[in-house]
């Protein structure tokens, strides 16, 4: 009789953002005339830039030609746009990448969850807390988590991030093999600065650990002295994978494209203790289970890449941005804690002394008609804050600024 992966059965009853859309549908469904403004989920409003337009018109035009169309594409991505990435994102900020270590996929959230497939189910993990909920569910479907107990997994090293330590998560005391970083962080808008993450980048090479570093929202760094990339500090390597996401940075949410760096040097113990490159496994898996993005999407992807592309998602980054300066003005002017939102599009403030983050939510969804994240969605450190997303159009962050001010009032 055919058999379940049980791990399955130890997730949560629903995917956190399933569950949020789940409840303001309800409220639609019984406030049909309420005017909601979403901020909670992190999808873009601004429309794709010009130049990426028009590559995708000429991508479109070759699949119609017999001499220009394509069929099957190389799994890993095709070479013009990984070495576009590896002159414009890493050769400018002196890091020696090599395109055969770029990997095209349809987003950093598949690769950040599906990375797991090589590594072993008894590898223990660390994560920051607050953190991205795929980090924690895709490491439960492959069996790692242990248990759900108290609001938390038994086989997990939690390092807090919150008002008492500035938001800089410290070393876990013990040893983990897995080790999951986003910075700029989702959903807190915090960073790094390069002295803590070289503590990191030297726990790793000590004790053999992988550092899973998601650098989704590097783009909206605007800080000198921030990394923009793990490789930005030596010894990097040889213990860190990156992944990173065209999603927030060119508006490719309904496109899906990204890439992850899987560098040649690194490598992990196999069972006999031999080396194993992490790069040629990682490919093998691709191979069997991906069969890469859409033509047209990377050269979409190029085009972002080009002088004209450059500056037309600058624009749409500094568009993002400024509604974040808004946000955090605003929210700050009506006496709440707020941190985010100056190198990264997420504003994430404390509740009222007292309310809980789901308990703050619905205040905000009944009353000013506004959706959030509870930030105890996200873990338990999490409780008691509210995430805002800075990806709505100027009228709505100024409108839902504007009814959270008198809400606070």
């Amino acid at each position: 009789m055919i058999t379940l992966n049980e791990n399955f059965l130890k997730l949560q009853k629903n995917y956190l953002f399933a569950d949020i859309a789940q409840k303001v549908a309800t409220y639609q469904q019984t406030h049909p005339e309420a005017p909601v403004i979403r901020m909670g989920i992190g999808d873009v409003t601004r429309p794709l830039a010009p130049a990426v337009i028009e590559a995708l018109h000429r991508a479109v035009d070759e699949m119609g030609s017999a001499e220009t169309f394509r069929g099957y594409g190389p799994e890993h991505g095709y070479e013009f746009l990984r070495r576009a990435i590896v002159e414009n994102d890493f050769a400018p900020r002196g890091i020696q990448i090599d395109a055969d270590e770029i990997f095209i996929n349809d987003g950093a959230k598949s690769d950040t969850g599906n990375f797991g497939d090589i590594l072993g189910t008894d590898n223990t993990l660390c994560v920051t807390d607050p953190i991205y909920p795929v980090y924690i569910d895709s490491n439960v479907m492959g069996g790692r988590a242990g248990e759900f107990k108290n609001g938390a997994w038994s086989r997990v090293t939690y390092c807090p991030c919150n008002a008492e330590n500035d938001f800089v998560p410290a070393l876990p005391e013990n040893s983990a093999d897995m080790i999951y970083l986003c910075y700029p962080n989702n959903p807190t808008g915090t960073t790094l600065s390069r002295e803590e993450l070289e503590k990191w980048v030297a726990y790793a090479l000590a004790h053999g650990s992988l550092i899973l570093y998601d650098a989704a929202y590097e783009a909206y760094i605007t800080r000198e002295g921030i990394p923009h990339s793990i490789y930005e500090i030596p010894g990097a390597e040889k213990c860190a994978v990156e992944f990173h996401s065209f999603s927030k940075t060119a508006g490719f949410t309904g496109l899906r494209c990204g890439y992850t760096v899987v560098p040649k040097t690194l490598t992990v113990k196999a069972a006999d203790g031999t080396e194993v490159p992490l790069n040629g496994l990682w490919n093998r898996r691709q191979c069997t289970k991906f069969n890469g993005t859409a033509y047209v999407v990377q050269r979409a992807a190029a085009a972002i890449y080009t002088p004209e592309g450059k500056q037309q998602v600058r624009e749409t980054i500094d568009y993002y941005m400024e509604n974040a300066r808004i946000m955090r003005n605003a929210l700050e002017a009506a006496g709440l804690k707020v941190y985010g939102g100056v190198d990264a599009p997420y504003i994430w403030f404390k509740t009222p002394e007292g309310v809980g983050s789901w308990e703050f939510f619905e205040r905000l969804l009944h009353e000013i008609h506004v959706v959030s994240t509870p930030g105890v969605g996200f873990g338990p450190a999490g409780e008691g804050y509210i995430r805002l997303t800075a990806f709505g159009t100027r009228e709505n962050t100024i409108a839902a600024m504007e009814r959270l001010s008198k809400l606070s009032k």
